[in-house]
């Protein structure tokens, strides 16, 4: 398998209202991952995340395309997890029973890369949270690099809801 590109990366830098305990809960927690994740109109039916290094992950992402319902599996390794400061873990694609498939099958580029890394560093800012979010491996101008930023759009609306009293 091959990892990563030349490519610049996605690189993505945000600021949220939420104390950095909320935003880690939001990236290691599948339910809350599963209402957040992906672009605008996905929907993530299945999310299984054993957040420890060498734990797995794995994510179905369901969205309307011109041609129909898609359905797109990722799965994963967790390399590195250091609570409420860092996040490191693989991504490569996957059918349903987990084998792997080429990204020219999803209709992907020659030279994208079998397996990508996703680095998420969280910075506290006293009650409020400084993210940057690395996808290695997918370029930034790509339409993964669009899906992300729809994502944290997604994120940013939600987390009032996760840090309000109950």
């Amino acid at each position: 398998m091959t990892e990563h590109t030349a490519a610049a990366p996605v690189v993505i830098e945000r600021t949220f209202d939420a104390p950095v305990d909320v935003v880690w809960r939001m990236w290691t927690d599948h339910r809350h991952f599963a209402d957040w994740y992906g672009p605008n109109d996905a929907t993530i039916p299945e999310a299984t995340m054993d957040v420890r290094v060498g734990g797995k992950r794995r994510v179905c992402m369901r969205m309307a395309t011109p041609n129909g319902s898609m359905e797109m599996w990722f799965t994963g390794e967790y390399r590195e997890v250091d609570e409420n400061r860092s996040l490191v873990y693989t991504e490569s694609m996957v059918d349903k029973d987990g084998n792997f498939l080429a990204p020219a099958d999803m209709g992907m580029p020659d030279h994208a890369p079998d397996t990508t890394e996703v680095v998420v560093a969280l910075r506290d800012l006293g009650g409020r949270t400084q993210m940057t979010m690395t996808h290695r491996g997918v370029p930034a101008d790509s339409p993964g690099a669009a899906g992300w930023h729809m994502a944290f759009e997604k994120l940013a609306l939600l987390i009032p809801a996760k840090t309000s009293p109950t």
